[in-house]
């Protein structure tokens, strides 16, 4: 048995022993009663009766370790042309002042701080003050509308705002401030009072009945300590789609939290104390909060915040300039930004410009890479990359490959193996058991390990409702797979993205794998739509690479071939469009309900964090041109 089974065995039979042990990572001011709290099943509790900060593990604890002068964190703006850096003694130092202004505030543990910030150094600065004096911080996304922002508002109640004047993108400055003034003016319960960071190029006129200057304030205040919190008492809320009116508010503690994060940052991600490790993500989502934030700091790395984009910032080879001028070791970016860049340069030209040695691990994430893609990277890169799997309710990976405790022969297509403490299941419907290379819905086995999900916001009931009512006794992913024959997970994709054609089930996930393989294709959408023969057919949705010249009907024809002699006609694709780019939220996440939606002729809702909205409607015009939706049909946005 290798070190990874005998691990992972170990963490299901004896939960209490292993995250105990992992626990003594940290400093604990009081000890813990139980590590696994099973007295109220489902809501299960880690290191019930502990009291620890997890800004004192990520920030103080480094500086009293000896690495004051250790950079903490890098911020890196191509936008604006700027850039600085904080060591762990600075980083301390900047974040006890901002939490001496919130307690100036009348902020006090349990109290709920709504951030809205861009990719800025004070962003994460506000995070670590409100988990030092025990108030609960909800970021939300800056790609958030002001109505989406008032929802959020008034379902955490926050006594404090902390936002910025503007946001930089390629072209265009966002207006946050305005953004901000609109969800006040919406919510129900608007906070009394507003930070707000002047970005020196663009500063705005302030409230003075109701707003503070960021920089002023930090400036004139006495700096505080930690409090002393519960393990168990709530960190963050951080919102999740959800299929009601109200906004799902996944809530995460302070002490499972910080021990199930440090615990990866070593065994899963494979660094060592002083590397530097870039997660590619915003702080609104939870990679942002889990990988730019906490992970790093708590194991005592350079965490790097970039205010950019891959491509267009100024070209594709804007990752690689970051991994060269600040020796980044291990990089985890999205599956949809990796696609972006090789679209923008297929033959690795600007990787060749750029020293990228210090690299040895691409992490891959988010959601799911085409096999062609991980190759791409594997071979003009030189290094391991890893594709893995988890969500916002985890907080931290479920699957993947453990670089730092051994590297297992993952195949591709798959995203590796169960992470300790995840009992992960694949069944069927019935919530029967499925045997190897069976496909069925992925769950995981209650409890959750440390850093799950504890509940919803105000809403137990929808907690159960949402994620354990459908097969009890196991939190349900969402994700259909299945487990190969050695025992690694493969992915197919939402358990909703799949196409029945004839009563045959074929995994969307599996026809895109095929599309994207083909040499001009940069990316692709597979969706399925009605069809009166067939019940429903497959239809792709297509990004040619950068330069491509070949006429767009012949690349069609040749990906119909190719889905044919890979998957056999009973996949039953036959059309298919080309557009300029595919349409997606702001993390990434393609919109393939959106594009389902159009092909049928439905109603569709464009979610407020796309990132681009015109590439919806170079899609429905794309789709009508072939006579989708059909007549009759009634797509429209809204």
């Amino acid at each position: 048995m290798g070190r990874y089974s005998e691990l992972h065995r170990r963490s299901l039979e004896d939960p209490g022993g292993f995250w105990g042990e992992a626990s003594e990572r940290l400093d604990w001011w009081r000890p813990f009663d139980t590590v696994l709290d099973d007295s109220r099943p489902p809501f299960y509790r880690w290191f019930t009766g502990g009291g620890l900060n997890i800004c004192h593990n990520a920030v103080d604890r480094q500086v009293e370790a000896g690495r004051g002068e250790h950079t903490a964190l890098i911020h890196d703006s191509p936008i604006t042309g700027s850039g600085s850096s904080l060591t762990f003694r600075e980083l301390r130092d900047l974040v006890a002042r901002f939490a001496g202004v919130l307690r100036d505030e009348g902020v006090a543990r349990g109290d709920r701080v709504v951030v809205y910030m861009p990719m800025v150094t004070e962003a994460v600065v506000t995070m670590l003050a409100c988990a030092r004096i025990g108030a609960i911080h909800s970021v939300v996304f800056g790609g958030f509308a002001a109505a989406e922002l008032a929802a959020r508002i008034d379902d955490a109640e926050p006594k404090l705002v902390v936002s910025a004047s503007c946001g930089y993108e390629p072209g265009r400055v966002v207006d946050y401030y305005a953004l901000l003034n609109r969800s006040l003016a919406l919510a129900d319960t608007p906070p009394p009072r507003c930070v707000i960071l002047q970005r020196t190029a663009d500063p705005v006129e302030l409230d003075p009945q109701r707003d503070l200057d960021w920089h002023e304030v930090t400036a004139g205040a006495a700096p505080a300590d930690c409090v002393e919190v519960e393990a168990t008492d709530p960190l963050y809320i951080l919102y999740t789609s959800g299929t009601t009116g109200r906004p799902k508010g996944v809530v995460r503690d302070h002490g499972g939290y910080a021990v199930a994060l440090s615990w990866s940052m070593e065994y899963v991600y494979g660094l060592a104390p002083g590397e530097v490790y870039w997660a590619a993500s915003d702080i609104g989502w939870v990679v942002g909060h889990s990988y730019t934030v906490y992970g790093p700091l708590l194991h005592g790395c350079a965490t790097v915040l970039y205010e950019g984009k891959p491509v267009g910032t100024p070209d594709a080879g804007a990752f690689w300039r970051v991994v060269e001028e600040h020796g980044v070791a291990v990089l985890f970016a999205a599956p949809t930004a990796l696609r972006a860049i090789r679209g923008q340069d297929p033959d690795a030209r600007l990787i060749r410009a750029r020293d990228t040695s210090t690299l040895r691990t691409l992490f891959v994430a988010g959601e799911r890479c085409d096999v062609d893609t991980l190759r791409w990277c594997r071979e003009h890169l030189g290094l391991a990359v890893v594709n893995h799997w988890w969500q916002t309710e985890t907080g931290w990976p479920m699957s993947a490959n453990p670089v730092g405790v051994e590297s297992l022969a993952v195949p591709d297509g798959s995203i590796g193996r169960p992470m300790p403490g995840y009992d992960i299941r694949i069944l069927d419907t019935h919530g029967a058991e499925q045997p190897p290379r069976s496909s069925g819905e992925i769950v995981v086995r209650l409890p959750l390990p440390p850093a799950g999900c504890l509940t919803l916001w105000g809403d137990d009931e929808g907690f159960v409702n949402s994620y354990l009512e459908r097969y009890p006794g196991f939190y349900r992913t969402g994700d259909a797979g299945f487990f190969d024959d050695e025992g690694y997970l493969h992915i197919l994709g939402r358990v909703d993205d799949v196409v029945n054609v004839a009563g045959h089930r074929l995994s969307t996930g599996g026809i895109e794998n095929v599309v994207s393989a083909h040499p001009d294709v940069a990316e692709a959408a597979v969706v399925g739509v009605p069809d009166d023969l067939k019940g429903e057919v497959p239809l792709c949705v297509l990004v040619l690479q950068a330069g491509t010249t070949r006429d767009v009907d012949r690349v069609i024809a040749e990906v119909v071939a190719k889905v044919r002699e890979e998957i056999g006609p009973v996949a039953a694709l036959k059309s298919g469009v080309v557009v300029s780019g595919l349409p997606k939220t702001r993390s990434g996440k393609v919109l393939r309900s959106c594009i389902r939606s159009l092909a049928a002729g439905e109603q569709v809702t464009v979610p407020p964090t796309i990132e681009d909205p015109d590439a919806i409607d170079e899609v429905a015009e794309a789709l009508r041109r072939i006579g989708r939706p059909p007549a009759g049909g009634t797509a429209a946005r809204r």
